[in-house]
């Protein structure tokens, strides 16, 4: 018997719903069956394992509530960022499931997620001349400070809102591209941000 195309939609929305009330971990493969209407079995079948589950769940969460506002420069980006870490506040279960799932290391993906394309497009805009390896090394450190991890980190380590966890990005992000040659940059002092001394 073949499921319908949108089963593991199904499943994803539903575990969202579930997501309001519960931890991740408190939601069962029997709970998601029951409230879509389908078999634990046919569950199993979309997501064999929860690591499965939860890296589905983290991009759908990412796609439908968390989508990224696009960017081209390094001010573009600081403003996406900003309004990410906002809609995490006022959604923290989702943003923690984004978090939890940025840990685990399913290969699922062959190529480079879309936020991590999009840095590297901004990077070859802003600093054309970087050469590839710092590039990497640059879009990765933007990656990782852009992250529900990173937000999750400040949230509950340091006890910090969106407002406070922007102002942290800016000085990680500043001082990341501070340490690039301004030979680099596309336009004298692109993608830098004044300094707070």
């Amino acid at each position: 018997m073949e499921e319908p195309a949108d089963t593991a939609t199904a499943i994803l929305a539903s575990a969202a719903v579930l997501l309001r009330e519960h931890t991740f971990d408190d939601i069962s493969y029997r709970a998601l069956a029951d409230e879509v209407g389908i078999s634990e079995r046919t569950v199993y079948r979309q997501y064999p394992t929860r690591a499965h589950l939860l890296a589905a769940l983290s991009n759908w969460i990412e796609q439908t509530h968390f989508p990224l506002p696009p960017f081209v420069t390094v001010a573009d980006f600081r403003a996406a960022v900003h309004e990410r870490f906002r809609a995490f506040d006022a959604s923290p279960a989702y943003a923690f499931v984004g978090a939890r799932a940025s840990t685990i290391s399913l290969t699922l993906d062959a190529g480079p997620a879309y936020f991590t394309r999009a840095i590297e497009a901004m990077l070859d805009v802003s600093a054309s001349t970087l050469n590839r390896r710092d590039r990497r090394r640059v879009a990765a450190s933007l990656r990782y400070f852009s992250s529900a991890m990173f937000w999750a980190r400040l949230r509950t380590g340091f006890d910090l809102d969106a407002a406070e966890i922007c102002d942290a990005f800016d000085r990680a992000v500043g001082t990341v591209l501070a340490r690039l040659p301004d030979a680099t940059w596309a336009e004298p002092g692109a993608g830098r941000w004044p300094s707070r001394r």
